[in-house]
């Protein structure tokens, strides 16, 4: 396993490496976000569909209501949100296993709750407040592929 530590001193540095991850992430990424409420996972993945070409980002929102929501850009985007699901079980039953054999990008907000069902190979990326605006990123690649891809965005 990788990692790489990122700080970003505001909004504007969280978005632009948003756009880059977005631009760099390949077919098939599975990509775990965690972190507290209010830390930007849904920023960041609004960012990221900046970056995969997705036409408005600004239909990008929290999916915690309905779950999982699709956007399509360079690679399709699927956007869960499992912080309303009660246990893991729930999120098997969305179907997410073929959503990871698809060629697109899956995003999975409150991902530490769902942990067992992710694949063994992925991104994880932590956000964590340390400041009004301020963020701290720790990015875990599990997987070759997700290694490269770190070493790609530390340049």
């Amino acid at each position: 396993m990788k990692t790489l530590v990122l700080h970003f001193p505001d909004p504007a540095a969280t978005q632009e490496f948003g756009r880059r991850l977005g631009r760099l992430i390949f077919s098939g990424a599975v990509v775990g976000l965690t972190g507290q409420l209010g830390a930007g996972k849904t920023f960041l993945v609004r960012a990221v569909a900046e970056g995969l070409g997705v036409p408005d980002s600004r239909v990008v929102g929290s999916p915690t209501f309905v779950l999982i929501q699709e956007y399509q850009g360079r690679l399709p985007l699927y956007h869960f949100d499992t912080y309303r699901l009660k246990t893991p079980t729930e999120f098997a039953d969305l179907g997410v296993h073929e959503y990871f054999e698809d060629r697109g990008v899956c995003m999975i907000e409150w991902a530490e709750r769902v942990a067992e069902l992710l694949p063994k190979e992925r991104l994880d990326i932590r956000l964590e407040v340390t400041g009004d605006t301020a963020r701290r990123a720790v990015l875990e690649a599990h997987g070759p592929a997700y290694e490269r891809l770190l070493d790609q965005l530390a340049e």
